[in-house]
């Protein structure tokens, strides 16, 4: 029979069993992003606003615990800020196309090259910034962006904010440097100038938007829900 000692009680206190230790269902010892994890899944059962409000609170304070993968690489949050940085990268990629000759020359041909009268090129075009952009966002390893409460449940907002601030950014700034409607192009034309420097402004808004990483602040979300609180008192 064993002293009491070795039984873990009386002076000295035996370490735990691996029995005892939490575990993740993978069988790996859980850390923070795991709490991460189940708080992102508890968010998306919770049904009351204010206790959702609460797993966001609680989201945010672990997100910032030293230790936690998520404060260097995750992003959830799409602040005005985000939008700021965005903007600012959108401009910083349309620059260098606003003076290029060759803008006008691949607009002329996405204009003019058509399949039963539907500009294609255009359209594969306007595909291929979508893609590109979605792939810079949510899949280049950069950062760990999580699709948060996206428009009708499917669509993500971070997307659409980016995409709609690039093409905001390339249509102003064709029409403030005289580019937009210089050797009187026809509507079609003009709107595939826009989508040409469009392709830049949103891959720079893209890594604008991440690269920082998470922004401090308020969730857009949060200011639409106050602004539709005051316009249904």
């Amino acid at each position: 029979m064993g002293t009491d000692d070795e039984r873990g009680s009386g002076g000295t206190v035996s370490e735990p069993s691996a029995a005892t230790t939490p575990t993740t269902p993978d069988g790996e010892n859980p850390d923070i992003d795991d709490l991460l994890r189940k708080l992102d899944s508890l968010e998306e059962t919770v049904d009351d606003e204010d206790e959702r409000e609460k797993v966001r609170q609680t989201i945010s304070l672990v997100e910032r615990m030293p230790g936690s993968d998520a404060f260097t690489t995750r992003i959830s949050k799409y602040t005005t800020r985000d939008i700021a940085q965005s903007f600012v990268g959108g401009i910083v990629f349309a620059l260098p196309l606003l003076v290029e000759g060759g803008v006008f020359e691949i607009a002329a041909w996405f204009a003019a090259a058509r399949v039963a009268g539907l500009p294609i090129y255009l359209a594969g075009h306007v595909c291929f910034v979508v893609g590109v952009t979605t792939g810079l966002l949510y899949y280049a390893d950069f950062r760990d962006v999580q699709v948060y409460r996206p428009i009708l449940g499917i669509v993500p907002r971070r997307l659409v904010g980016v995409l709609t601030v690039a093409f905001l950014v390339s249509a102003g700034l064709m029409a403030l440097w005289g580019r937009l409607l210089a050797e009187d192009p026809t509507t079609l034309e003009a709107f595939a100038r826009v989508t040409v420097v469009w392709g830049g402004a949103a891959f720079g808004g893209a890594l604008g938007d991440i690269l920082p990483g998470e922004s401090t602040g308020r969730d857009v979300s949060e200011h639409f829900e106050e602004l539709g609180d005051v316009f249904d008192d």
